[in-house]
């Protein structure tokens, strides 16, 4: 049976694991918590990005070659990885007929992917900017200012979602988290519509029996949020007061700019506006400088690299380089 692929394209903590429980509850929608699937297969084919033991780069340059060789060359790789791809979402959606692949780092894909299935269904998640952050630290740092980790995210990733939405206007869907979970019905309205469903008054408390398969995406939110809740939205203003915090959030709102902004559903004025009125602090304060300076060197040291080649120590012979 032939599936539709649905792509929920966003940053991390923008509601992405909320829609697709939503749509889950359908039962002609399956997925699964988190795929990863066209990450690898897509970077196949890229020159940077990526370091390994087999020496990627060689690979490209193999594979490059091998697709010239090939009858129908480029195209016929495409679409023979195109077949692989979906003939894997049919095997995992069953009888449905759309599979959600939900996966936060196809941000650096986009693009690539929207090509490749020219036929999916792609939704484009927004969710205010400061929020975002807050909940990154919230989430991943435990009140830590620990950015960097996720600079991939906030930077390059932004950047190609925005580049991707404003490149498909008719036949992409952008939704803002701040509408989802104050108008649920309205936005679940446009969303069903938009995959061609029909109405359903009651998928917005149907949807907390919907469970995940898989040991990644947001399982603390799952748990924590059984109904739609709009308790998130203003936690921010108690995560981002003190001066570096604000600092850091005032260029980050200037470099993601105007334009970019208006395109996601936001205001740049406003957001600085409400920045400024952010109740002052000083906690974290001293941690956060500290962990300015080691950003630095997190960017260029690769400290996950460096861990993973001291496990090696006991068999010096085993430590190399990656390509």
């Amino acid at each position: 049976m032939s599936v539709t692929p649905v792509f929920i394209f966003s940053l991390p903590r923008c509601g992405s694991t909320l829609t697709q429980r939503l749509l889950a509850a359908r039962a002609e929608v399956a997925t699964s918590s988190e795929p990863w699937l066209l990450l690898p297969l897509l970077y196949a084919r890229r020159d940077g990005g990526a370091y390994s033991e087999y020496g990627h780069y060689l690979a490209v340059s193999a594979l490059r070659d091998f697709c010239a060789e090939c009858d129908g060359g480029e195209a016929a790789y495409q679409q023979a990885l195109r077949n692989f791809v979906l003939d894997l979402y049919a095997k995992a959606a069953g009888e449905a007929r759309y599979f959600v692949d939900k996966t936060p780092r196809y941000h650096l894909i986009a693009e690539e992917v929207m090509q490749l299935f020219p036929e999916a269904k792609c939704i484009f998640l927004w969710r205010h900017p400061l929020a975002m952050i807050a909940s990154m630290v919230e989430t991943f740092g435990k009140g830590r200012w620990m950015l960097y980790v996720l600079k991939v995210d906030l930077f390059d990733g932004l950047d190609n979602l925005t580049r991707a939405f404003a490149a498909a206007p008719q036949s992409a869907l952008g939704v803002r988290y701040e509408d989802l979970v104050q108008t649920p019905e309205d936005v679940l309205g446009r969303l069903l519509e938009y995959l061609e469903l029909p109405a359903d008054a009651e998928l917005s408390q149907r949807f907390a029996d919907t469970e995940l398969k898989g040991t990644l995406g947001d399982q603390a939110g799952s748990r924590a949020y059984q109904t739609i809740s709009a308790e998130p939205l203003q936690k921010w203003t108690g995560v981002l007061g003190n001066p570096v915090r604000k600092l850091w959030c005032r260029r980050y709102l200037r470099w993601i700019g105007r334009e970019r902004l208006a395109a996601m559903g936001y205001d740049l004025d406003v957001l600085l506006a409400e920045l400024r009125a952010a109740p002052f602090s000083l906690r974290f304060l001293v941690s956060d400088i500290g962990q300015l300076l080691f950003a630095w060197v997190y960017a260029w040291v690769e400290p996950a690299m460096l861990r993973d080649k001291f496990r090696k120590l006991p068999r010096l012979w085993r430590v190399h380089g990656h390509r």
